[in-house]
Order: structure tokens, then C-alpha cells, then sequence
């Protein structure tokens, strides 16, 4: 069954009432097997009782005569009887004739009617009163949508937990905003309406829990959606289901959702495709991706195709996505381009990153201006990125902060570095703790940087606190275990001053292994210092390799150690090559000694 009553759906057949005479009674007898007659179905047959109940005074056969007549095709007809039935005080011939005003579009005459229909008691005139109070922006709607509602109507009780809902939403925007609810007592400011948006949710749950109960799939829908909002996904899941029985798609694809979250995913699958066959757009998108994670990439673009042709921008993004991951680069942009106009802000950063990437960062910046204006994170983000690279540090830094200030982890760090070097440490540590905090290992390194730096020295000097490790070491260790080796040359660092060299000597060989050239000069110093020189002398090597000008004078000592002199010669001249200056000053006097010494 549909979840609202249609204005032309056809008017119910009305009961007569037992008169005190014989004739009363002989005519209540007869409209009662019309009406029962009409009931079946069985028009021929029920036409003459009613014709003839109605020549007797019946109100009720005059209704379900009026009934007949619409049934057949005779509207004005029809309303003719109901108005005879109207006057004599049938509410429900009231409410079917304001319906058939409100058809031919007498707004006035289906007031007048409806309301007459409503005040008598009648459910159905009391939904169709509210619904056209509603239409024309009048006051009373809700009034006449609770009374319905209280009377068993399940699409007023929907509609007062919509009204009630929508009432609580901008209570809440209004608490948002430091500004008093309409509900909310004089002086009780942000807290009374807080007070007030929590009342009237509670409220639109429990109206949407009536429709629901009585069989409203829509009602279903939104009390799943609450519930599982709330944490409450047994519940949750328990209306979704009942509402996708009911044939709502959106309420199969939420459902499919809870399913693969909680690990269902052949389950979810089949939920997806009954929703997507409806016509659900995000279910087939869901399905698409489902097939692209699997590998299955024809289905997965005959999912993309089926959600855009529901009206889903996502499907041209996604079909986007699928395109450029195969390397099919022209079709990729061609349906960026087509999710990108309809507005699809994610479409329009993914074009302008497709067209930077083959240079054409003219082209790029409006797409990248489109998405982040719109509300992308990461087309503000890109959009720094493009100033970087033309010089104009000022701008970048705007849209960095802009990306920042929307939790983009990367944009964080790039603000935090920033303000390091203008000496603002203490905003510096707010931005790094943002990017660290959100997974950024370089963000984690700068902040220990930073942290260490502001440590005193004694503190430094004495190790790891009575309270445990210093805070910088802990960001130290989060950036190196996920192969930083900046991090991890530090952490070495922090180990070999506490005396922990086997923790030392694990970090330094963490960050060798990976490239660093202090890392491995470290490592040296650290084994030569346990009387293993020879092995020392191995990644010293490897870091005068990498450009590391202590580690190739400590090679020239050993070799000159050793009578190697030409080797260490060698080695002094890679030192005075690589400095610093003061290794390339000493360097450069061992080389002089060493050829002094070869050509005695």
C-alpha cells in the first residue's frame, strides 16, 4: 500500500444508521447491501439499492452512491450526491467532496468542506484539511496532522514527525548559533534551546516509531536512520529491513550498508542489487565499487553506468575513477568533466589534479577554485600546492589554512612549518599536533622536533623522565615506526643517550637500511665505541657513499691508521669535498700530512 492517501484515490463507502420507523429501517436495510454490494465491487447490483436508499432519505446511501458515480467516471455527478449527503450531515461525503474541489483546483470550496469534514470527527478529513492547510502555507496543518495521527491516520503521524522533526533541526541550528528557540522560555538562551531541539527529536522519533508500527515503509526508513545514528544498529537494521520489505530502496541500500559493515558483504550485495534495480542510485554505486575492489571491472561500470542513469553524479565520478586507474587517461576526464559540471566537487578536484598532471595548470586552477569554493578539503589543499609552485607562498598559505582549519592533515603540517619559520612555535605546535594527530608522520617528526627543542637541556641530558619517556620521543617513535628516518636517527639518539644501545643500534640500522647516511655514520660510531671497528668502518663507508663527509674522515683516520696512505688520501679529499667546514678544515690538514708522509 502506498504511505500517503492520494487526492484521487476513490472516496470510502460509507455505513448507514438504523432509523426508529419502518420505513427508516426498510431504507437503512437496502443501503446497507448496496453499500456491501459496492464493497465487492459489483456496481450493476449495487446502483439500484443505493439509488433507491437515497429516494428514502439515506445520507449514507447518498455518499456511497456519490461513491459509485466516481467509480464510474461521473465526478460531477458524483459530487452532487455528496454534497446532498454533506448537508444532511455525512462527514465523510464532506471530506470526499472537498477532495474533489481541491481536484478542480476550488481551494476555497475544499476548505470549506474538509474543515466541515475534520470538525465532525472524521480522520480522513482531518489528514486531507492539514495536507491542503500545508499546500497553501497556513496555520493549522500540524493541529489537524496530530489529531488524524491520534486517530490511527500512519501518514499524519509521518507528517507530524516531520513538522516536530524539522521544528528540532532549527532548534539546533539555532543552539549552533548562541540564538534562542522558539519553544525555549525567556532567559534560558543556549541551553533552553538545546533543551528544546532535544525535546522535539525525541518527539519525531516517537511519531515515526507510531507510522512506522502501523506499516509506513518512509516512517521505517527515518527511524532506522535515527537509530542508527545513534549507535543502535541491532534496532536499526530491524526497521530497515522491515521498510525494504515494504519496497523501499533506500532502506535496502542502508541496510545493505549495516550489512557490510558488519562483515556481511554477500548478504549486503544482495540487498544493494534489489535497491539499485529500484532505481537507488547509491546502491548501485556501492555495488559498482563492491565489483572494483574485487577486480571485476566490467560489472563494476555496468553499476557505475546503472547509477547514473538513476540521476547520480557519483556514477560519472566513479566511472571517472574506474577509467583513470586503467589508464584509459581521455575517458577519465571526459567523465570528471561530466560529474564536474553537475557540480561533483570531488569530480571537479579529480579533474583539475588529471589536467596538472599533464601540465596544464592554467586549465587546472578554476576546477581546483570550483571544488574548493564548493567545499573540497583536498581541492583547497591542491590549490595551495599550485601557488607553491608558482611562488606565491601569501596565497598558498590562504588556501593551506583554509584546508587546515577543515582537518586536511597535510595542509595542517604545511601551516605548522610555516609558522616555524616565522618563529611562531606556539601555533606551530597546534598545527603539528592537527597533522600528527591525523596520521602525518612528517607532522609527527617536526612535532618531536619541536617538543625536544623546547625540552631544557638537563632534561635532555638525564633521559627518560620519572613519568616516562619524554612526549617528543613518543612522536619520534610513531614517525619512525612507519620508516622515517629522520625519526628514526633521533630515537637512536635518545636510546644511545640513556645508555640503551641495543635500542640505539636498532634504530640507526632502521634508518641505514633505508638510506640515511647519519643513520648508518651513527651506527658506525656506536660499534666502533664497542670495540668493533671493522664493521664500523663497513657503514661509514656507506655513508661517505651517501654524502656524509664525518663519516669519509673517520675512513681517512683508519686507513692512515693503517699506513694506507694513498686510501686515505683518498678519503680526506671525499671529506673536503663534502664538508662541513670544519670536517673539510681537518680533512684538508690530513691530506696535506698524509701526501707529506708519501713523498718523504
Amino acid at each position: 500500500m502506498g504511505d500517503k492517501v492520494r487526492l484521487n484515490s476513490p472516496p470510502r463507502t460509507e455505513t448507514s444508521h438504523t432509523g426508529t420507523d419502518r420505513n427508516t429501517e426498510d431504507a437503512a436495510a437496502i443501503s446497507a447491501l448496496g453499500a456491501q454490494l459496492l464493497r465487492r465491487g459489483d456496481l450493476d447490483g449495487a446502483e439500484p439499492h443505493l439509488r433507491a436508499a437515497t429516494a428514502a432519505g439515506d445520507r449514507a446511501a447518498a455518499n456511497n452512491l456519490g461513491v459509485l458515480l466516481h467509480q464510474r467516471g461521473y465526478p460531477d455527478e458524483a459530487a452532487g450526491w455528496w454534497r446532498i449527503a454533506a448537508v444532511a450531515g455525512s462527514a465523510a461525503a464532506a471530506h470526499a467532496l472537498g477532495r474533489h474541489h481541491r481536484e478542480r483546483g476550488d481551494e476555497p470550496a475544499a476548505h470549506y468542506w474538509l474543515r466541515h469534514s475534520a470538525e465532525s470527527g472524521h480522520t480522513l478529513g482531518a489528514y486531507a484539511l492539514a495536507d491542503l492547510l500545508e499546500h497553501r502555507g497556513e496555520d493549522g496543518a500540524e493541529e489537524w496532522f496530530r489529531a488524524a495521527a491520534d486517530r490511527g491516520h500512519r501518514e499524519a503521524a509521518y507528517r507530524v514527525a516531520r513538522i516536530v522533526a524539522a521544528q528540532g533541526a532549527r532548534a539546533r541550528d539555532g543552539a549552533r548559533e548562541g540564538k534562542p528557540g522558539k519553544s525555549a522560555r525567556p532567559g534560558e538562551g543556549e541551553s533552553g534551546t538545546r533543551e528544546a531541539a532535544e525535546k522535539a527529536e525525541h518527539e519525531a522519533e516517537q511519531w515515526y516509531r507510531q507510522a512506522a508500527a502501523r506499516g509506513h515503509r518512509k516512517a521505517a526508513l527515518r527511524l532506522g536512520t535515527i537509530l542508527e545514528r545513534r549507535g543502535e544498529l541491532k534496532e536499526a537494521g530491524r526497521w530497515y529491513l522491515t521498510s525494504a520489505k515494504d519496497g523501499e530502496a533506500r532502506a535496502a541500500c542502508a541496510l545493505a550498508f549495516l550489512l557490510r559493515d558488519a562483515g556481511d558483504e554477500e548478504s549486503a550485495a544482495v540487498w544493494w542489487r534489489r535497491a539499485a534495480e529500484a532505481g537507488d542510485g547509491n546502491a548501485a554505486n556501492a555495488l559498482g565499487a563492491l565489483h572494483a575492489d574485487r577486480g571485476e571491472r566490467q560489472a563494476a561500470e555496468r553499476w557505475y553506468r546503472a547509477a547514473l542513469e538513476a540521476g547520480s553524479d557519483n556514477g560519472a565520478f566513479n566511472l571517472g575513477l574506474l577509467c583513470a586507474a586503467q589508464g584509459r587517461v581521455a575517458q577519465a576526464e571526459q567523465w570528471y568533466r561530466r560529474a564536474a559540471y553537475a557540480g561533483h566537487r570531488e569530480a571537479a578536484n579529480a579533474l583539475a589534479v588529471l589536467l596538472l598532471q599533464r601540465g596544464d595548470a592554467e586549465g587546472a586552477e578554476p576546477w581546483f577554485s570550483k571544488a574548493a569554493e564548493a567545499g573540497s578539503v583536498d581541492a583547497a589543499f591542491n590549490l595551495g600546492i599550485l601557488y607553491v609552485g608558482r611562488g606565491d607562498d601569501r596565497t598558498a598559505r590562504v588556501w593551506y589554512e583554509r584546508a587546515a582549519a577543515a582537518g586536511h592533515t597535510e595542509a595542517a603540517l604545511q601551516v605548522g612549518i610555516a609558522l616555524l619559520r616565522e618563529g611562531d612555535e606556539h601555533a606551530a605546535e597546534r598545527q603539528l599536533r592537527c597533522a600528527a594527530g591525523g596520521g602525518s608522520v612528517e607532522g609527527a617528526f617536526r612535532l618531536g622536533a619541536l617538543l625536544e627543542r623546547r625540552t631544557p637541556r638537563e632534561d635532555v641530558a638525564l633521559g627518560r623522565p620519572a613519568s616516562g619517556r619524554h612526549e617528543y620521543e613518543e612522536w619520534y617513535e610513531r614517525a619512525a615506526e612507519h620508516g622515517h628516518r629522520r625519526a628514526q636517527v633521533r630515537l637512536g639518539m635518545c636510546a644511545a643517550a640513556r645508555g640503551e644501545v641495543v635500542d640505539a643500534a636498532r634504530w640507526y640500522r632502521a634508518a641505514a637500511e633505508a638510506g640515511s647516511a647519519h643513520g648508518a655514520f651513527n651506527l658506525g660510531l656506536l660499534l666502533a665505541r664497542e670495540g668493533s671497528e671493522p664493521e664500523a668502518a663497513l657503514w661509514w663507508r656507506r655513508a661517505a657513499e651517501g654524502g656524509h663527509g664525518r663519516a669519509a674522515l673517520r675512513l681517512a683516520l683508519i686507513h692512515a691508521r693503517r699506513g694506507e696512505l694513498a686510501e686515505g688520501q683518498r678519503w680526506c679529499a671525499r671529506a673536503v669535498e663534502l664538508g662541513p667546514a670544519e670536517v673539510a678544515e681537518r680533512a684538508a690538514r690530513l691530506r696535506d700530512a698524509l701526501g707529506t708522509e708519501l713523498t718523504a
